[in-house]
C-alpha cells in the first residue's frame, strides 16, 4: 500500500480515538506485512482492506468507547498494521501536533522550545538539517522522547515540504498547528539589489508560505471531516515590515505584505474546514541570528548599504533600532510564542495580523 494511504489511515485512527476518548496526539506506527498484532483479540481493531478513512475511525472510536482507551493496534486487511498509543503531555498546548518551519535557530527555535514546554509535539523543520537535529534531540531530552522530530526541509521546494508533513503525520497521526516561520532577508536599494536576491526572498518568504499551507491543508481538512469538533491553526510569523514599508528593504517588506494577503485569503477558504489562519507580526529580534550574524546579519547588511544615516559600526545600527521601540527592547521568541498561544486558544479570530512590536508599529 502506498505511503499516502498509510498516512490516511493514521489520521483516521487518531481522529477516531480523539472523537470518543478526548486528549491530544497519539503515536502511530505504521508497518506492512503480516497480520500478527500484539495483545489479545480484545485489544485489536480490524478493518477490511478497502476500508475508507471514516470506517477506520469508526472502528477505533467504537473500541475507545467500549474500553475507555484507544486501540493499541488497527489491522487494515491482512497486511497493514497501525500500532497506536496515546501520547500525553501537560500544558496549554497539550497534545497539539505542530510543525514549525525555520526552527533550527532564531525565532523558530525559540518558538519550538516554548510550545514544546507547553505540551506540543513539534516537528523541527529547517534547511539546516544538522542544526535542526540538535534542537529536536534537546527537546526530547528535556520533555520526553516523543516530543520532537527533525525534518530537513526546504520550504521553497514542494516535494521537501510534502515529505515533512507526511513524516509528521506518520509520527503522530495528524497536524494541528502549522507555524510558518522560515524566512530570509536580503537588503538593498532599487538600483543595487540583485535579481537573484529578490527571487530568493520571494521564494522563501512568499511562495514557501503557500507551499506549506498547501501541504497541510488536506490533512487538516481530513481531520475536520472525521472529527468536526476539532479546530486547527495556521500561523505565519510575518513581520512589522508586513505592516509598513521598509527603507532599502523592499523585497522583504513586499514578501511580508504579500504574506498577510495570503493569510487573509487562506482564512476565508479554510474556515469551513475548521482551520483558523492568522499572522503574527513581530518586532526586531535583535539578539537573533537574522540580525546579529557577524557575516550576513541585518546589522551588517544595513551598515554596508548605509541605511542608518551616520552609523559607523554595527553597534550604532543596533542602538538606532533600540531607540525606535517605546518599550525599549527588541522582541523575543517568548513574546511571539505568547501571541501564538493567544491565537491558538482564541476561537473568534481568523485572518488577522497581530503586531508584537513593543509599540514600534501600531495599527491605524
Amino acid at each position: 500500500m502506498i505511503a499516502e494511504r498509510l498516512e490516511h489511515y493514521a489520521v483516521a485512527a487518531r481522529m477516531g480515538c480523539l472523537r470518543e476518548g478526548g486528549g491530544g496526539a497519539v503515536v502511530v506506527t505504521a508497518r506492512e506485512g503480516g497480520s500478527a498484532l500484539p495483545g489479545t483479540a480484545e485489544a485489536r481493531v480490524a478493518c477490511a482492506a478497502g476500508a475508507k478513512a471514516a470506517e477506520v475511525a469508526d472502528a477505533a472510536a467504537a473500541f475507545a468507547r467500549a474500553k475507555g482507551v484507544p486501540p493499541p493496534a488497527v489491522l487494515v486487511g491482512n497486511s497493514i498494521v497501525l500500532e497506536v498509543r496515546r501520547a500525553k503531555r501537560a500544558g496549554r498546548l497539550q497534545g497539539c501536533v505542530a510543525i514549525v518551519t525555520g526552527s533550527a535557530q532564531g525565532f523558530g527555535e525559540g518558538i519550538a522550545r516554548e510550545i514544546a514546554a507547553e505540551g506540543a509535539f513539534v516537528t523541527v523543520a529547517d534547511l539546516n538539517g544538522p542544526l535542526a537535529e540538535k534542537v529536536a534531540a534537546d527537546l526530547n531530552r528535556r520533555f520526553g522522547p516523543d516530543t520532537a522530530l527533525c525534518c530537513r526541509t526546504d520550504v521553497a521546494d514542494s516535494d521537501s515540504v510534502a515529505a515533512c508533513v507526511a513524516r509528521t503525520v506518520r509520527a503522530w497521526g495528524g497536524v494541528d498547528l502549522l507555524v510558518a516561520n522560515a524566512g530570509v532577508l536580503r537588503a538593498g536599494g532599487v538600483d543595487t539589489l540583485a535579481e537573484e536576491d529578490f527571487d530568493l526572498v520571494t521564494n522563501v518568504n512568499y511562495k514557501g508560505y503557500f507551499l506549506c499551507v498547501r501541504a497541510v491543508a488536506p490533512v487538516m481538512k481530513l481531520q475536520h471531516a472525521l472529527y468536526p469538533a476539532r479546530t486547527m491553526d495556521i500561523i505565519q510569523i510575518n513581520s512589522k515590515s508586513g505592516l509598513a514599508g521598509s527603507m532599502k528593504n523592499f523585497d522583504y517588506a513586499g514578501s511580508k505584505f504579500g504574506g498577510i494577503g495570503l493569510t487573509q485569503s487562506f482564512a476565508l477558504e479554510l474556515l469551513p474546514h475548521g482551520v483558523k489562519v492568522n499572522a503574527v507580526c513581530p518586532g526586531n529580534y535583535l539578539d537573533g541570528p537574522l540580525w546579529s550574524d557577524p557575516e550576513n546579519g541585518i546589522f551588517v547588511q544595513y551598515l554596508k548599504i548605509g541605511k542608518i544615516p551616520g552609523a559607523r559600526s554595527v553597534e550604532d545600527v543596533r542602538r538606532h533600532y533600540e531607540t525606535q521601540v517605546p518599550i525599549g527592547r527588541g522582541c523575543t521568541p517568548r513574546d511571539v510564542a505568547r501571541a501564538i498561544f493567544y491565537l491558538r486558544e482564541q476561537e473568534y479570530e481568523t485572518g488577522q495580523a497581530l503586531p508584537v512590536t513593543g509599540g514600534q508599529t501600531m495599527l491605524k
